[in-house]
């Protein structure tokens, strides 16, 4: 249900609909967020660092992972849609994840796939960017004090 429902919201946000309060509210200090970022389109990427922050500051403790193309997000030679900024702040996906990592101690971690796919080692990755461990991930994932927004 959970799922579901963060996939209404992703779809909304999608559409243009702001869905910015409600789930942020709830945010308590064991309350766990994990924002999915697979799309390559920068307005999406940053829309998800923006809710990403905003839970944050609500009390989530947040989590990133990155996925195919969203993991360019996360890469020191990142393609300029990732670190180009953008209206009305002039912030880019990448500059954001990184305030969201030193601001508020959010992990950030590509998924396993990525850097053997891409050709890379962990060299290639941003300071503080990790590689995600399947079971780890897949715990955080499944518990229950955890939301998780898919874009």
């Amino acid at each position: 249900m959970r799922f579901l429902r963060n996939t209404i919201a992703a779809a909304a946000l999608h559409a243009g609909i702001a869905m910015m309060g409600a789930p942020a509210a709830l945010a308590s200090d064991d309350m766990s967020l994990v924002t999915v970022v697979t799309s390559p389109n920068p307005q999406i990427q940053l829309m998800a660092m923006v809710l990403t922050m905003q839970a944050v500051q609500k009390g989530a403790k947040g989590h990133i992972l990155l996925c195919g193309p969203g993991g360019d997000i996360a890469i020191k030679e990142a393609p300029a849609s990732a670190t180009a900024p953008q209206a009305p702040k002039g912030m880019s996906p990448q500059a954001l994840m990184r305030k969201i990592m030193q601001a508020h101690g959010t992990s950030v971690q590509v998924c396993a796939l990525y850097l053997p796919n891409r050709g890379v080692g962990v060299d290639a990755l941003i300071d503080g960017v990790t590689v995600a461990k399947p079971p780890a991930m897949a715990a955080r994932l499944m518990d229950e004090d955890t939301r998780v927004l898919s874009f």
